[in-house]
């Protein structure tokens, strides 16, 4: 059996033409998979290397499963890895090549739906949040295939409307009268609260910390000048470039390859791989 956790960042509103100073120029959903026996080490893994990173963060008692309820958020590491001073950058470099290590060491396999906002233009934010959670199942439902398994979703929640609106569209196809899909996913995705699961929390840090920058320098550089894009998220494309494009999980539908980090590129129409170079 396999799970299957997904997060996003940015958000889902539109880019002013010009860019208002926070308008955010991508948004994406990540999802990591992995066999579901692995996940006690994985999570220990990673609340060790909590600890040891950020022994002060506001964790609610000393025991060590409480760990999990002190959170160091995407968001944050990235400030510290693009805007920190010199040691918050080394401090959150080496934070994140351990993140990244977890992920190699235990074949944790990933998938990000990426959508770059053209300045001016509209942006439907629940119909792409919508398709994006649905090409992700569909991928890991291929992955299943392959591995001749079965699996379970969860996905980080926002409200309740919100979430029975996603969970519906995945519902849609799965019972379907014709041509059913999602054959290997045993439920519907469930919502969850990232102070719960290690993994949402890995799928945070890798989503907003690293794809998330190196995504608008990719893309958005040149064309939005904001906080949220930073020239010194170059080094994130060089050091990690390659271990994100080995980390994906892609797959051939008989027609074209599937999966993996899938790009819109609304501005400059350009494909995942300039991610990697």
């Amino acid at each position: 059996m396999y799970l299957c956790y997904v997060d996003e960042s940015g958000d889902l509103g539109a880019v002013s033409d010009p860019p208002k100073p926070n308008d955010q120029p991508v948004f994406l959903m990540t999802a990591l998979v992995m066999d579901a026996t692995i996940l006690r080490g994985v999570t220990t893994d990673f609340l060790s290397l909590k600890a040891r990173f950020f022994p002060n963060l506001n964790y609610p008692s000393t025991l060590f499963p409480d760990t999990i309820l002190g959170e160091v958020k995407g968001s944050d590491l990235r400030h510290s890895l693009l805007q920190g001073s010199a040691r918050q950058r080394s401090h959150a470099t080496g934070f994140l090549d351990h993140i990244v290590g977890v992920l190699e060491r235990n074949a944790i396999r990933l998938m990000s739906r990426l959508w770059v906002k053209k300045p001016g233009d509209p942006f439907n934010g629940t119909a792409v949040y919508t398709s994006s959670l649905q090409a992700l199942t569909q991928s890991f439902d291929a992955f299943l295939e392959e591995q001749d398994s079965e699996g379970f979703c969860i996905v980080d929640g926002r409200n309740k409307p919100k979430n029975v609106n996603a969970s519906h569209s995945i519902f849609t196809r799965k019972f379907a009268t014709a041509a059913p899909g999602y054959s290997r996913l045993l439920e519907l995705p469930a919502f969850g609260h990232s102070d719960n699961h290690a993994m949402i929390q890995i799928c945070d840090l890798i989503s907003s910390a690293l794809i998330y920058p190196v995504a608008t320098h990719a893309y958005c550089t040149g064309h939005v000048a904001n906080v949220h894009v930073q020239p010194a998220a170059q080094s994130l494309r060089t050091r990690y470039g390659q271990k994100l494009r080995d980390l994906q999980y892609r797959h051939f539908d008989g027609q074209k390859w599937r999966g993996g980090i899938t790009v819109s590129d609304r501005i400059g129409s350009k494909g995942a791989s300039v991610m990697f170079r």
